[in-house]
């Protein structure tokens, strides 16, 4: 005889019939299984102690014709849950396919004492497994069943008082009537109440014509919610437990289907989160969802690092543009500064570090998606798609010597190239000039890319290296990177030159700033506009005041 756990206690007899050479039916249990634990047997106790009376249906429950199988007492005593089952006759008519059953635990008030289960009813039978939901103690379970005549209306059926003798919080996942009807079924998290550290994983399914699913995370005053994508019928996200230590209650809300950006509550669950980290939510943009970008990393704002932070995801390969968004544009801001990042997107997935380059402190950081289009122009369009904080721990400030947009300083190409062109050079004048001479030389204006505005995204030090040509900037990205792969501290000046827009490049020479322009010291354009090679050092370290004259500096770009 084995005692079933969690109800008023019932035997069960199970008559194994031995023949030689047979196996038993079933696996063989130990003496310790066999035997009720603790719980069960308070339950058992407390129900010998019990006046058990039979339970009676209320008036309603007579009407249609309801029988209930179980549980058979109107007050008793279980072990965390108990089972729930019956039948009703007058279904047809029903405005709503469910049994209602409220679960309130006594002496606690709101919905953290209510618990509601909404149980399918299937020509005309129910049968559901309650959970005590809040440990020891005295619960009020009420059956109801809906109404014949009026939509979302019930009346009781059947009204008990259970005592829960085990102190352990056991939690179902709370379902709706529209999470129900909706088809929502969650894979994880495996119950409706369990520890978590920092983030969850949320997985489940939903009927394919449903495209998202909104999350709501609450703690007490605090609230954010997040809107998941559903493919191909299915969801597998993770959410960040945003507001420190403590019980986190999960709302999942599915779309309404009658009314556009209207969400019904579907199910909710609960987390409690061990981490004493308070965190702040990424702030999400309408191109977040309309590109299809999901963010796998970070979860949430405010996390640490040194010197450098990752970035995960992946693009929805259906959403528009999809194929052709082969980057992610990363703009980084920190006491007026700003540095830009390109991540690249292959297979519709990116996955990259970028840097925090300008010492300790708080970083605001912008993710965004480049627009696609075929215009040919000398700036680039992007769209924010997501924007977050993270905190860098190192103190240095390496603004001017890591690597940036279309700067790789870090290319084992471009760092034997410098260390070849500096190999006998003493000084760091030496250096500079001896980088300034090879780019000037080596490189030929792209006078056509400056009249058609060929500018690509991929524009870079390596692909002015590799193609020998290039405008102000190339010439200024390829010079920086050299002087930046060997430690040497330069920048990329912006600014306006006889009329135009122009580019060249600071560097750090024995403590003090030193200009170079690469691009004039390179030659001219004659009066057929066509590019004419002409070295020259005159623009090497050139006289400020007469520098001044042709070159107006507007900025640096990191």
């Amino acid at each position: 005889m084995k005692r079933l756990r969690g109800g008023v206690v019932l035997l069960l007899t199970v008559c194994l019939v031995m023949m030689a050479g047979c196996d038993f039916p079933f696996p063989l249990q130990t003496e310790a299984e066999a035997q009720p634990n603790k719980w069960d047997r308070l339950a058992e106790e407390k129900n010998e102690a019990l006046n058990l009376k039979k339970l009676k249906l209320e008036a309603y429950g007579e009407q249609v014709e309801a029988d209930l199988a179980s549980p058979a007492y109107r007050e008793f005593a279980v072990n965390s849950r108990f089972s729930l089952q019956g039948s009703v006759k007058k279904y047809q008519q029903f405005q709503s396919d469910f049994v209602w059953v409220e679960v309130k635990k006594e002496g606690v008030g709101g919905d953290e004492g209510k618990f509601s289960y909404y149980i399918p009813l299937n020509d005309g039978n129910f049968e559901q497994w309650v959970q005590l939901h809040d440990g020891e103690g005295v619960y009020r379970v009420t059956v109801r069943f809906p109404s014949n005549a009026e939509a979302n209306r019930f009346y009781d059926v059947a009204r008990m008082k259970v005592h829960n003798v085990n102190p352990q919080l056991e939690r179902d996942i709370a379902m709706t009537q529209v999470g129900q009807s909706s088809g929502l079924q969650i894979e994880q998290p495996a119950t409706g109440y369990q520890e978590a550290d920092r983030n969850i994983a949320l997985k489940g399914s939903l009927p394919q014509t449903v495209e998202r699913l909104m999350v709501q995370v609450e703690k007490g005053e605090e609230t954010w919610e997040h809107i998941i994508p559903v493919r191909d019928g299915t969801f597998d996200s993770k959410i960040p437990l945003l507001f420190g230590k403590g019980v986190h209650q999960i709302k999942l809300l599915t779309p309404d289907p009658s009314k556009d950006n209207m969400y019904n509550e579907a199910a909710k669950l609960w987390l409690d989160n061990q981490s004493e980290q308070k965190r702040e939510p990424v702030e999400y943009f309408r191109h977040y969802e309309e590109r299809g970008v999901q963010l796998e990393m970070p979860l949430a704002g405010g996390e640490q690092a040194d010197m450098k932070t990752r970035i995960r995801g992946r693009i929805d390969p259906n959403a528009p543009d999809a194929a052709k968004t082969k980057h992610l544009i990363i703009q980084t801001k920190k006491d007026g500064e700003q540095a830009t990042y390109i991540i690249p997107v292959e297979n519709y997935r990116f996955d990259d570090s970028f840097w925090l380059r300008f010492g300790k402190g708080t970083y605001e950081v912008t993710v965004n998606v480049p627009e696609i289009t075929t215009e040919q122009r000398d700036y680039f369009r992007f769209f924010g798609v997501a924007r977050f904080t993270v905190h860098n721990d190192n103190d240095n400030d390496q603004r001017n010597l890591l690597p940036s947009r279309g700067i790789q300083s870090d290319s084992n190409e471009i760092r034997s190239l410098a260390q070849q062109l500096t190999a006998d050079k003493q000084s760091d004048r030496e250096k500079a000039l001896a980088i300034y001479q090879y780019v000037a030389q080596n490189i030929s204006y792209d006078v056509n890319k400056f009249k058609t505005d060929a500018f690509e995204y991929d524009d870079s030090a390596l692909k002015t290296l590799r193609e020998k040509k290039g405008v102000c900037q190339d010439y200024s990205f390829l010079a920086i990177a050299l002087m930046r792969s060997i430690d040497m501290e330069a920048r990329f000046v912006e600014g306006v030159a006889e009329g135009n827009r122009h580019a060249w490049v600071d560097v750090k020479v024995d403590g003090k700033w030193i200009t170079m322009d690469p691009t004039w010291g390179s030659g001219y354009l004659d009066a057929q506009e066509r590019f004419v090679k002409k070295y020259s050092t005159e623009y090497f370290d050139p006289n400020p005041t007469q520098f001044s004259q042709t070159h107006k500096r507007t900025g640096i770009m990191y």
